[in-house]
């Protein structure tokens, strides 16, 4: 996942000491926050002239119109609109080659995107109130981020607001391909750790696995008297995460069945597949978690096994699945 630095959440510094001080420590983006100010077109100038990093604009204006040349002339790599300031359709002329995003607050729902679809490339997701620095992250965001993944699979998503290390892990594991982080940035004590910490797993915690999660709708169930093998196979098909949990039926957890163990069960049953016994390729002491288990927990949790985790089912108190959590965009980002 890119970090992408908000310049103006640096106060104790100058404008050149703080692309210097991001630059040396190889920041992936400047974020360059316009409240409809023009101004702001003369910082991007005097970054030009320390840094070749790509510029990340997020103009917040009802006249759009006017910042259209400005753009072209700054050839902005990407460039965000702030959707609940905008008067009408959005109409980004073909002669702006940035890369183009869309901006919503918590309230606002991710369909907004729909209409912005074919020209736009990315979403970003005002996670804290905009324009104002050092907000808490609003947790309904990963409900919103899972929503617009499943809507626009072949779309990016950016994250601006209270991003520390914990939700930097999050939206990592979530496969967000970028996230803009200031107050945390300039606050910690050296820009060294907090960038360590925004690309490294160890964290505090304030979050519970069952904030973003992926919630059972969304999770390849199947129950545990469906042993047919053909149920198994369309079901780790369907949800394209290379497994299915299987539950009684109360919904407790049962068992699960990875794709190693269908492979195993052909091998062993080559010369007759119809030999096959679901049962005897279910994994019945799967590694779970519990829904209230905060990240630091889930990270200890999944360290403490000697085989790999790339998947676990999520259960609540009384063992009933309530969901699951998938790590290939977390192995996906750190690659």
């Amino acid at each position: 996942m890119k970090i992408s630095a908000s310049i103006y959440s640096n106060t104790t510094q100058s404008l050149s000491d703080t692309i210097k001080d991001l630059d040396e420590h190889q920041i992936d983006l400047f974020h360059v926050d316009c409240n409809d100010d023009v101004a702001v077109f003369d910082d991007i100038s005097e970054i030009r002239k320390l840094s070749n990093k790509p510029i990340d604009l997020h103009i917040i204006t009802d006249d759009p119109d006017k910042y259209f040349p400005l753009i072209a002339k700054h050839e902005i790599e990407y460039v965000t609109f702030q959707y609940e300031n905008i008067n009408g359709f959005l109409n980004v002329p073909d002669t702006i080659s940035s890369k183009l995003g869309l901006a919503i607050t918590s309230e606002t729902d991710v369909s907004v995107f729909d209409a912005y679809s074919n020209r736009f490339s990315f979403i970003l997701f005002m996670a804290t109130t905009p324009g104002k620095s050092a907000g808490v992250f609003n947790k309904l965001n990963f409900q919103k981020i899972r929503k617009f993944r499943s809507l626009y699979p072949d779309k990016n998503i950016h994250v601006d607001g209270g991003v520390d290390g914990e939700v930097s892990f999050i939206l990592r594991n979530m496969g967000v391909y970028a996230a803009v982080s200031g107050s945390y940035l300039f606050k910690a004590n050296t820009l060294s750790s907090a960038l360590l910490n925004l690309k490294s797993n160890e964290i505090d915690s304030h979050f519970q696995v069952k904030d973003f999660m992926r919630p059972l709708e969304e999770t390849p169930i199947l129950k545990k008297d469906q042993k047919v093998l053909g149920d198994v196979l369309v079901s780790i098909d369907k949800f394209g995460m290379a497994f299915t949990i299987l539950v009684d039926d109360q919904g407790k957890l049962y068992g699960i069945i990875s794709n190693a163990d269908v492979r195993k069960g052909l091998i062993k049953n080559l010369n007759d597949l119809n030999n096959i016994v679901v049962e005897n390729i279910v994994n019945l002491q799967p590694v779970s978690i519990n829904e209230n288990a905060t990240v630091l927990e889930l990270l200890k949790h999944i360290k403490s096994k000697s085989i790999p985790i790339t998947y676990l089912p999520v259960i609540n108190n009384d063992n009933i699945v309530t969901g699951c959590v998938t790590f290939i965009n977390l192995i996906k980002g750190e690659l």
